[in-house]
């Protein structure tokens, strides 16, 4: 977007394969290009749906790793945590260690007050925790294989029959969440690597959808997706809290953080510098707590 204002005489516009209009650059905004790509303003693409969190699933209490130290969170049913701070700071470390990815030497996880001793992903995977990674192409997705093939891939056990996967419950296992999410595709067959960013990440979203984890860690989820495909996934994310799911959402954009989260969490060097209310983060806090100086070793709330 800062591209357009920075460089072109005039923005045209294009909305699910249609022309919705063209604007000179010096006449319009970002709100008003935001509006004509997605159909709606920017300031209502985080609609959330009223809830209360229900109980705690995950809990976290001093956990250590090469990159982590001693960091505490919980994670409710029903709950979007937010999970702030600058690049370095170890929050994508500390969502490795959560799903069994880097070795823990200390500290406790528990998953709905049993103790989780994680040996690898395969523990957190059968407790009921899904990473979506920050980096999809090198991490979550099979870029040579089908759409099919990546959706089924986290419900394999379940499809598979003397080692043989019944294709006709996988292909209805993909198709339900294509349409469910709206990925875009001329079949279920069509290559992930064709794709665009929105709708591959739509894909990893579709793998864990099919799963239905207690936990779901979302890692930058709109990086390098468009302000449409983003919209959308703010929706599913939304949706995904009022069915009970706990969310940890990572992510360096502040207003994402602001607009998805119940809670803020907030880390810098490995630590956890404080936590805010929706009520109570503004840009301007949450910046300071990932500035802060000395980051607290207990991770307590910051007034």
């Amino acid at each position: 977007m800062p591209e357009i204002f920075a460089i072109a005489d005039r923005v045209a516009v294009l909305r699910d394969g249609r022309y919705v209009g063209d604007r000179p650059v010096a006449q319009t905004d970002h709100t008003e290009l935001v509006r004509m790509m997605v159909g709606r303003d920017l300031a209502d693409m985080f609609v959330r749906q009223p809830r209360e969190p229900g109980e705690v699933v995950l809990s976290v209490r001093d956990l250590v790793t090469e990159d982590v130290h001693g960091v505490s969170l919980d994670l409710r049913a029903g709950e979007v945590v937010g999970l702030g701070g600058l690049i370095g700071a170890g929050r994508s470390e500390l969502a490795q260690a959560l799903v069994g990815a880097v070795p823990v030497h200390g500290g406790g996880i528990e998953m709905e007050g049993k103790p989780l001793r994680l040996r690898g992903p395969g523990d957190a995977l059968r407790a009921g925790i899904g990473l979506a990674p920050e980096e999809r192409k090198a991490q979550a997705l099979l870029l040579r294989r089908t759409i099919r093939d990546n959706i089924s891939l986290a419900v394999l056990g379940r499809l598979t029959r003397w080692h043989v996967v019944r294709r006709a419950a996988e292909r209805e296992i993909a198709l339900r969440h294509v349409e469910q999410l709206s990925i875009r595709t001329h079949s279920i067959e069509q290559e992930v690597s064709t794709l665009s960013g929105g709708n591959q990440q739509k894909v990893v979203l579709a793998r864990w959808l099919a799963r239905r984890p207690k936990v779901l860690i979302l890692d930058e989820p709109t990086r390098g997706v468009d302000v449409g495909a983003k919209a959308e996934i703010y929706a599913i994310i939304n949706d995904l809290a009022a069915q009970g799911m706990a969310l940890l959402v990572i992510s360096s954009e502040l207003p994402e953080l602001l607009g998805l989260s119940d809670r803020i969490v907030v880390m810098r060097g490995g630590r956890v510098t404080g936590e805010v209310t929706q009520a109570q983060a503004t840009e301007e806090r949450v910046l300071a707590l990932a500035m802060a100086e000395d980051p607290s070793p207990t991770g307590a709330a910051q007034p």
